[in-house]
This record gives C-alpha cells, structure tokens and sequence, in this order.
C-alpha cells in the first residue's frame, strides 16, 4: 500500500541542499542574542512547572486513581473496586485510565482499563451473547475472549481494553486504539494520532434505547479533550450492523467511505475535532 499522504508535494525548505534549485552557499549561520536564550529558556521552565502542579492536582482530586464504588461479578454489591493499573506503554493513547469521569444525560460515565483477573467472565459472558457473538466472533468456551484481551495487555499501549462504567455499574466494554498505528491504517487515508473506537453493549437491557449514540458523543468527546493531538476519532463497524452505524451517526461521527478489512466490509466513521459542535 502506497504511504497515508500519497500524492503529497515534497516539502523542501528554503536553504536546504533538496530539491531543485536549492542552494546551500545561501545559508545564513544566524544566532539569536543572549537575553534572548535566556528569556526562551525561562520561559519553558516556568511552563514546564505549570504542567507538573496541574497534573499533581489532577491526581489528587482523583484520588490516584479510579475509585468509583461499583459491582464486579462475584463481588458484593458496594464494593470498592481497586483503582487500575495502567498498562505498560498506555502513553500512546495519553493514559487512558487518567481520564476520569464525564457526565451524560444517561449518567456519569467512564472508562476503567481492563484487569483481567476481575473483568474476564463479565467480558467473556457478554462475547457469547449470540447478538454480540455475530460480529466479535469472541463466543465459545475456548480462550478466544481471554487471549484477545491478554494480546492488548501485553502489547505496546496502542490498544487499551477498558471496561464501560455508567453510575458505578460495568455495562459496556470498549477498546481505545490509535488507528494510525493499526492494520486498519492500510486500508484508509489514516492521519498521525487518529484514535479509534470499538463498543460493545453488555447487557440486553441497555440496547436499544439510545445509550450506544449517548455513550460513543461522550467517550468521542473524552478522547478528543484528553488527546489534544488527536484531530480525529475513528471506528469502523461491520457494514451491516445497522443499528452500530446508526448509533454513530447520531453521536456526531460522519460516514467517510466503504471500507475492505479482511474480516468484514466496514463502514468508515469520522468525527472531526473541527466539526464536533455542528454534528
């Protein structure tokens, strides 16, 4: 596959030895005055310093970490789950498991990164729903849930697991995954930092009333606050899950193209950092 920017001009800066008609005798060996270095430099430390204070703050407000009381499988009802454990790597997707919680009109919501000792007969009983089963193809008694899941625990961070908490109660499970570093960048026009989304609604109860459009605006909006580098937020569901496109339509993502995967034909869905307030 030809690179994501085919087609693009080489850049070529004024004074430098490429392309044509450039000429290196030109070049200038300017050299800024000391105050100047001086200025520049205290100028970073003192940003540098207003970084450090705000996320030492973040973490105290926290609390370290997530503490949301909830209800796991096999836990009693009210028991404090323990904060998460980022995986290894996590900062290529800015530390998910930091981005704390967001208030929708469903409740307040947020996403906690997988354990897998806790999290693995919740995902595991919702893989093998035959509604799920038909598109996460995850289902069976096998370790297909739990090797798909150790796959991104163990990886690098481009892909987070996380379990979906609305009002302290799992109910969806979610990937985070920076797109451009994907497979599915060969197959579209992918732009550094693209940050991609896979959901997954738990229960039968809470499909079909809206929560999937209510949820992906919210987590879309997560992704493009806490990933200021990120201009795009992207999924791609199976073509024929209807209800899936649906549901990301109505969360403010654009359908951009038809989209060959090798396990599916997918519907490329987009939503703009610039155009989050019109759609």
């Amino acid at each position: 596959m030809p690179p994501t920017d085919a087609g693009t001009a080489p850049h070529t800066t004024a004074g430098s030895d490429r392309g044509p008609g450039a000429d290196t005798e030109d070049t200038l060996d300017l050299r800024l005055p000391d105050e100047f270095l001086a200025f520049f430099a205290e100028k970073a430390g003192e940003a540098k310093a207003e970084a450090a204070g705000g996320a030492a703050e973040r973490a105290e407000r926290n609390g370290g970490g997530w503490n949301t009381v909830g209800t796991a499988r096999g836990s009693a009802p009210g028991t404090a789950w323990p904060a998460p454990v980022a995986p290894a790597g996590d900062d290529l997707l800015d530390r998910v498991g930091d981005w704390g919680p967001i208030a929708t009109a469903a409740g307040v919501f947020q996403l906690a990164p997988v354990h897998l000792d806790r999290d693995l007969p919740l995902i595991s009983r919702w893989m093998n729903d035959p509604a799920v089963a038909a598109f996460w193809e995850l289902s069976g008694p096998g370790t297909a849930t739990e090797d798909h899941l150790r796959a991104q625990l163990g990886g690098d961070g481009r892909s987070v697991p996380c379990l979906g908490v609305l009002d302290g109660t799992p109910m969806s499970y979610w990937e985070i995954y920076r797109a451009d570093l994907d497979p599915l960048a060969r197959h579209y026009p992918a732009r550094l930092h693209d940050t991609g989304i896979h959901l997954l609604i738990g229960g039968v109860a809470n499909r079909g009333r809206g929560l999937g459009t209510t949820l992906l605006r919210a987590v879309s909006d997560l992704v493009l606050d806490r990933r200021p580098s990120c201009a795009r937020v992207i999924a791609e569901p199976d073509l024929r899950n209807i209800p899936s496109v649906s549901a990301f339509l109505s969360a403010g993502f654009r359908f951009s193209a038809e989209v060959d995967l090798p396990d599916k034909k997918a519907a490329l869905m987009v939503r703009d950092r610039a155009l989050r307030d019109l759609l």
